[in-house]
């Protein structure tokens, strides 16, 4: 029995001494942040505003052989050998307003490398011009139509429902502006629910709320369903384009452009105010280079910067909902026709539809 004892421990003894020139030799080790040869002076996490160069201290040992930051994976500042403290000039311009990762990354001459992560939360710089939306004329529309999308293409307006209740009323149809009625619509299926639509280059794209379908439709064939489809993960909520790329939200504040022969994600921007992110952010529309996004939850219609996220104007449609809702629901549902320059708004299961200006209170 002591015999086999002591034949285990020398197993043992000499298997941790083969591995450790191994471990003594490997660079990659892990290290807890007391051990980090660099590190950001500030506490817990950064916020900052758009537009608002902030200067940061790093305190990094005599150990480091280079040192980066790293802000949303790019390097923004770099040194070779520091001394002691150093300072990066923070800009956050370059990737807009919303939550960025800031990362020290300081590699030692062993090529071991640390890091310091912190979060930097941009807000925008813009307080949001307030406007308010005036009944310019009313048009009829479908009360059984539960609107998530609406478009203008060619001066021909086209609409696509969701399908509460899964009934089966998901549809995408061309509806004539004065009278509301439906020239023709192809639906799918009970348990698709329909949500934002956009039209580019005779192609109807139509997103669905939990299904991570989008389905396209051939615009000059009567909106025939083409057997091509895309997927995507997440929830589908609002869609819009710029005459390049399809612009899609997801219920958060982010706003995700894809490429349309795709659907790959191209870039994405978060949408911020002055004083923090914007969520549920549905339907959308692209109007005269700024995306306009129904908020659910509330009347609110805002207007955003395509390239940074900042909001620009919050439209109140208060009066507007309290005119329309009756048996319906929120309002959802802007259309621009570039033909004649007029915005159009409305709302699920709304009797109106509705031609409008967003003008400032008062005037």
């Amino acid at each position: 029995m002591k015999k086999n004892i002591i034949i285990a421990l020398i197993i043992l003894v000499g298997g941790v001494l083969l591995i450790y020139p191994l471990l003594k030799d490997d660079p990659i080790v892990t290290h807890t942040k007391k051990e980090n040869p660099a590190e950001f002076l500030f506490k817990e996490n950064l916020a900052t505003i758009y537009n608002q160069e902030v200067s940061i201290e790093i305190k990094a040992n005599s150990s480091v052989q280079r040192l980066e930051v790293l802000f949303n994976d790019s390097v923004i500042q770099s040194w070779d050998n520091p001394q002691k403290k150093v300072a990066c000039q923070f800009n956050p311009n370059t990737f807009g307003v919303g939550t960025k990762t800031l990362v020290l990354r300081s590699t030692l001459e062993d090529g071991s490398i640390f890091v310091d992560n912190r979060l930097v939360r941009v807000l925008s710089d813009i307080i949001p011009e307030k406007l308010t939306v005036k009944v310019v004329k009313t048009y009829p529309h479908n009360t059984t139509s539960f609107t998530q999308g609406l478009e203008f293409y060619n001066d021909n307006l086209y609409e696509g429902t969701g399908d509460p209740g899964s009934l089966g009323r998901t549809v995408v149809a061309k509806v004539e502006l004065e009278t509301g009625k439906q020239l023709y619509k192809m639906g799918l299926p009970a348990g698709f629910f329909g949500e934002g639509i956009t039209i580019l280059h005779d192609t109807l794209y139509q997103i669905t709320w939990q299904n991570g379908k989008c389905y396209m439709y051939d615009v000059a064939n009567n909106l025939q369903l083409f057997s091509q489809e895309f997927g995507y993960v997440g929830e589908g909520w609002g869609l819009c384009n710029d005459g390049n790329s399809l612009i899609m939200s997801d219920g958060s504040e982010r706003i995700i452009f894809r490429d349309p022969k795709t659907f790959n994600i191209q870039h994405s921007i978060e949408v911020y105010s002055n004083k923090g992110p914007v969520n549920y952010l549905n339907e959308l529309e692209y109007i005269n280079g700024k995306i306009y996004a129904n908020v659910w939850t509330t009347n609110i219609i805002v207007s955003i910067d395509p390239e940074t996220g900042r909001i620009l104007q919050e439209i109140d449609a208060t009066d507007l909902v309290i005119q329309n809702r009756g048996l319906g629901e929120v309002l959802n549902g802007i259309a621009y026709n570039a033909k004649t320059n007029k915005t159009y708004l409305t709302g699920k299961n709304w009797a109106g539809l509705h031609e409008v200006s967003f003008d400032v209170p008062g005037e």
